[in-house]
């Protein structure tokens, strides 16, 4: 399957409606994003308000949207976010960096990170940084794009009573 990608897409009420749902689904399934399976759509709506504010061109932080070019099914997002600071407007943060776990496998997440490499680059952007939970390997899948840890925080996630995860920083450097 083909992705297109939009860049700041519609924040309309349903692509809002499929960000959710997308993002119930990766959770899920296990997917580090903000949540710990299990979770309802309704869980992640209070969350995905606020990652919804100031999301647009003329916001603060971007949309990057991929849909499958057969079917128009939304199969990933991202975000990337300011950080409203004006020593550190040449760099973004990458949020919510999800790929329907229907898609996983078969090189969407790693399209979707060059993507936003591409446009990071076309912005002028300097440099790029997510963060990943530690103990799921998400560090090698970032790692194969070009990140580098750049920074561990041990034990800082729980997602369960005794297990406790590192909060990892990677970065790329577009210069």
């Amino acid at each position: 399957m083909a992705l297109t990608f939009t860049l700041d897409p519609k924040l309309d009420p349903d692509l809002r409606t499929e960000i959710v749902r997308l993002w119930t689904d990766v959770s899920n399934a296990g997917g580090a994003v903000g949540f710990v399976a299990p979770v309802t759509e309704d869980e992640v709506w209070d969350t995905a308000d606020r990652q919804f504010d100031g999301v647009g061109p003329d916001g603060p932080d971007r949309l990057l949207a991929a849909h499958d070019a057969d079917t128009g099914r939304l199969v990933g997002v991202l975000f990337f976010e300011s950080m409203r600071f004006g020593p550190m407007e040449h760099w973004r943060m990458l949020k919510r960096v999800m790929v329907h776990p229907d898609s996983q496998g078969r090189g969407h997440g790693a399209e979707l990170l060059a993507e936003a490499e591409r446009v990071a680059r076309e912005w002028g952007l300097q440099s790029l940084r997510l963060t990943a939970r530690g103990g799921l390997g998400l560090e090698h899948f970032y790692a194969r794009s070009g990140y580098r840890e750049v920074g561990r925080v041990p034990a800082a996630i729980r997602v369960a009573p005794g297990d406790d995860r590192d909060d990892i920083t990677m970065w790329l450097d577009l210069r």
